[in-house]
């Protein structure tokens, strides 16, 4: 999109008409994954800074041509007939939304299998219910593993997945398995949705839980010493040597539970 072309989808989002929802239907929204017309709520440019970021992409009719905003399309079906519209969550009315999304170059005449709407993301309370090796705690037989125990993404929901496997199948042996250390990516998640955020900001309860993506704010905090002969360290410079020996010690703590 030219800047022209985003601003007209911006102010058409804003104005467009939206499904009401009944009280017993109201959810809260998941910051990681907002409706479209909601980010625009938020700032004219909130959209190019989110699912419309238009960095790491060359126009290939003119590479020195930049694009203001883009949409990407995933390819859902062998024929590549149909594509999905990534980032495109939206709760706006059907017959508006196949208009607005006509204002996309390139979708002017496109036909819409199916149209968008908010997807409910249904997940335990498991600071309060899980303990650290994934177990229910008021039936110790069960254990959860995926985006329900609160962990969003599918690396990270497979990477749950995969630790309640190995742990269910170490106690399956006689041999049973800890969590990593929580200074590993795996081990950070794990101890954040069995009760690490309580801890770290304070909560007296479990109400505050919500869905998270592994981020350095999850690791343990680390000191790192001044670099000799740096007058000025720069803040940038700083947070990528922190987050070097983070994911360093990460690797060899790893590397010692394995």
């Amino acid at each position: 999109m030219t800047q022209d072309e985003y601003n007209a989808f911006v102010d058409a989002l804003l104005s467009a008409e939206l499904h009401q929802f009944k009280d017993w239907e109201k959810v809260p929204y998941f910051d990681g994954c907002l409706p479209i017309e909601v980010m625009a709520e938020r700032g004219r440019e909130t959209l190019r800074f989110g699912p419309m970021k238009p960095v790491g992409l060359t126009n290939p009719r003119d590479p020195l041509v930049k694009a203001y905003a883009i949409v990407q399309l995933r390819q859902d079906n062998a024929l590549g007939s149909l594509w999905n519209m990534v980032g495109f969550q939206t709760k706006m009315k059907y017959g508006v939304q196949a208009e607005i999304f006509r204002m996309i170059p390139g979708l002017q005449n496109a036909q819409f299998a199916r149209l968008g709407g908010l997807h409910r993301n249904t997940f335990l309370n498991s600071p309060k219910v899980l303990g650290g090796d994934l177990r229910l705690k008021a039936d110790p037989r069960l254990r959860f593993a995926g985006q329900v125990t609160g962990v969003e993404g599918y690396v990270e929901s497979a990477a749950i997945g995969l630790m309640a496997g190995r742990m269910a199948a170490g106690d399956f042996h006689g041999k049973p398995l800890e969590a990593p250390p929580e200074t590993t990516a795996m081990g950070a998640l794990i101890n954040h949705i069995t009760g690490g955020h309580i801890e770290a900001e304070g909560y007296s309860g479990a109400r505050s839980f919500q869905p998270m993506n592994v981020n350095f704010g999850l690791f343990p905090a680390i000191a790192i010493a001044k670099p000799e002969g740096i007058a000025r360290w720069k803040s940038v410079d700083k947070t990528r040597a922190k987050r070097k020996a983070i994911t360093t010690r990460a690797l060899t703590d790893m590397m010692s539970w394995a």
